[in-house]
């Protein structure tokens, strides 16, 4: 393949009120035609500040664009003027950015922002535009173009909005598209679908594609080649398969092993202790070396240069030097397996009193309206005190809503919560919150920016009066930041002075403040790296064990709920369709939806990727509602019956559409 994008010695900075910030550093890679080159690495890495240089994105001032060259086509985009650059966005190379709701205008019909590109690089009537912007809309796959492209974004869901982003980039047949953490807020059917799309994409169009991501999973599925960075350099690159079964640099061997295997479930996750170096002042040598668990002496002095591993995998570190002897590589390999040996399951101990339970739980909106939204349509289950209850399913199923209503966030239309035995509308109000506490999806927007840490955690402990004077308020909170791995010094800074693990952390501190029994986590990872998820979960795990706390944990990345939970329930449009123990549910999975959930998770080995055969698409939308819960084995509760099932599985068989019986015998 020849190369259609070549960057050399690329470096970004920004001048900041504290100083200069060298976001990329000395970034060197090459993009072949038709090919994709992923990009992963923890955030602050600089991975999209490096895309974006690509394309002149980077305001100048604060940013400044800086190195050897970045050729396209032969052409050095580093010497484009204003206009040269303004005609290569979107019809030459475009980009998806990671929020299309952030990208798409809300005031403007979907048919008006496709077109705008097509009409701005593209010498054809406005009537042509439209007829191509409906062709592009059905190939990203929505139904119905032509209707569909003359609604607004809010009428699209998530899933629907990135296919329209796509959709926008590809209005002028770009050479290169580049994918910004395009997948990471989706389900995980969702992101099956996109993955899908853009891989149609490069085979039928013969683009090429940078895709950023944090999701290893993704990269085996649909990388041809991998530059990890870290620090705001590449540190390694290579063919995926290269990396995945024989990575060289430590970090990349750290982010590996971080995620969590499907096929076993262990005490404690492997994560990367410490964090990224401030890029303001980088270190002299290997910028990751503080956080090595196996550095060498020359590490701390001097920055590795890149080193050929085979002609299409380099790694920049020093343990590939020639003087670097096979016993000092073998030692440092025996450090890094080492880490296996603590993946042993402790023994968990769960009371058999309910702590929480739940029946014919019910919450409508705009109730007896032509618009009702039925969230959460009759949900029963129970949480026994010490355990996980996972609950899963894509956006819109009613998770968050059901998470809402047992912290009684939200007064429920119907049905009854219980909480040690009482029902919610009994219970003090003051004396429940004290109970019962939440982490929020987003730790930026669930903290009071104006506030310092000290005051946002206190601030339950306020409320209850749990603290005698200003010591004790002060030395409580630096127990609980100590507790959550943060420092004692971290009470005084405010939000935006954190990265985004440790703003979680504080979230959890302040959850943990009140000495609560029962916490709502929802989707406390979502937005989290790898690395950093995985250090969350061991943190709820240890806080479980030593506090005796009982979770509900709502997320969508269901290889980390599997990891957490004890037992897991399936969400799917506001009822529970599957209900059973964590490894049972994997193991066996009986609800079609389940199926499907489970056989759209990316698995983070690119062969296992490629030889996978993925299951048909079921179209829900015609699957009638299903009936009460049945115990089908011990603990295993599905909705609906064996019939039901076997239907399921002939009509699969014929391929007819699923006819289901509601509430059969």
């Amino acid at each position: 393949m020849d190369e259609i994008l070549s960057v050399k010695n690329l470096d970004v900075t920004f001048d900041t009120y504290a100083g200069v910030v060298q976001a990329v550093r000395n970034v060197s890679f090459d993009l072949k035609k038709g090919e994709t080159l992923a990009v992963v690495g923890e955030s602050g890495s600089g991975k999209s500040v490096m895309s974006k240089s690509i394309m002149g994105l980077i305001p100048e001032p604060p940013g400044k664009i800086s190195g050897e060259y970045i050729k396209y086509k032969d052409e050095d985009i580093l010497k484009y003027n204003k206009k040269k650059l303004r005609k290569l966005r979107g019809s030459e190379i475009s980009i998806v950015f990671q929020d299309p709701m952030s990208s798409l205008n809300p005031t403007m019909t979907v048919k008006n922002q496709i077109i705008e590109g097509i009409l701005t690089h593209s010498k054809i009537s406005k009537k042509e535009a439209v007829g191509r912007a409906i062709e592009i809309l059905g190939s990203v796959g929505i139904h119905e173009p032509e209707k569909r492209i003359n609604q607004y974004p809010h009428q699209f869901s998530g899933g629907m909005q990135q296919r329209v982003v796509i959709a926008m980039a590809l209005a002028c047949d770009p050479e290169i598209l580049i994918a910004d953490e395009p997948t990471t807020a989706l389900d995980v059917t969702v992101q099956a679908q996109v993955i899908d799309l853009f891989k149609k994409i490069q085979k039928e169009r013969g683009t090429s594609i940078i895709f950023i991501t944090h999701d290893l999973g993704v990269v085996a599925n649909i990388a041809d080649r991998v530059a990890v960075m870290y620090a705001g350099k590449i540190v390694e690159i290579g063919k995926v398969e290269e990396i995945f079964y024989n990575p060289q640099h430590p970090y990349t061997k750290g982010l590996l092993k971080a995620m969590p295997n499907l096929e076993h479930s262990h005490d404690t996750l492997i994560s990367i202790p410490g964090s990224p170096p401030n890029l303001m002042n980088p270190p002299e040598g290997d910028a990751f070396a503080i956080r090595n668990k196996a550095p060498l002496k020359i590490d701390f002095l001097y920055n590795p240069p890149m080193f050929e591993v085979t002609e299409t995998h380099h790694a920049a570190t020093w343990l590939l030097h020639e003087k670097v002897s096979k016993a000092v590589e073998d030692e440092v390999e025996e450090i890094f397996e080492s880490d296996k040996d603590e993946e042993v399951r402790s023994e968990k101990k769960i009371g058999s009193n309910k702590l929480l339970e739940v029946k014919g739980l019910k919450q409508h909106f705009n109730k007896g309206q032509k618009n009702e939204v039925r969230a959460v349509d009759g949900v029963s289950f129970e949480i026994y005190e010490g355990e996980t209850f996972g609950l899963v399913g894509e956006s819109g199923c009613g998770k968050s809503t059901t998470g809402r209503n047992l912290v009684n966030l939200y007064q429920s239309t119907e049905g009854e919560i219980h909480f040690k035995g009482k029902s919610l509308a009994e219970k003090n109000k003051l004396e429940l919150h004290k109970q019962m506490q939440m982490i929020f999806q987003d730790p930026y927007s669930s903290l009071n920016p104006r506030w310092t840490v000290e005051d946002i955690i206190a601030e339950g402990m306020d409320i209850h009066g749990l603290y005698q004077n200003k010591k004790e308020r002060r030395e409580k909170v630096k127990a609980l930041l100590e507790t959550v791995g943060l420092n004692s010094e971290h009470a005084t800074r405010y939000p935006h002075e954190f990265s985004g693990g440790q703003r979680q952390r504080i979230g959890i501190a302040r959850a943990l403040a009140v000495e609560p029994e029962f916490i709502v986590a929802d989707e406390p990872i979502s937005a989290l790296d790898v690395s950093i998820q995985a250090q969350i979960i061991n943190l709820l795990k240890k806080l479980q064990n030593e506090n005796a706390l009982t979770y509900l944990f709502i997320a969508h990345d269901l290889s980390m709920v599997k990891h957490i939970s004890d037992r897991i329930g399936v969400m799917y449009k506001g009822r529970l369709v599957e209900v059973a123990d964590s490894d049972e549910l994997f193991e066996n999975p009986l609800h079609p939806y389940t199926q499907s959930l489970l056989g759209a998770i990316p698995v983070p080995d690119p062969r296992n990727e490629k030889n996978r055969s993925k299951e048909e698409d079921i179209a829900w939308e015609k699957v009638k509602d299903p009936g009460q819960m049945r115990e089908v084995t011990p603990g295993h509760f599905v909705s609906c019956t064996e019939k039901e099932m076997e239907a399921y599985r002939q009509e699969q068989v014929e391929g007819k559409g699923v006819e289901w019986i509601e509430d059969s015998k």
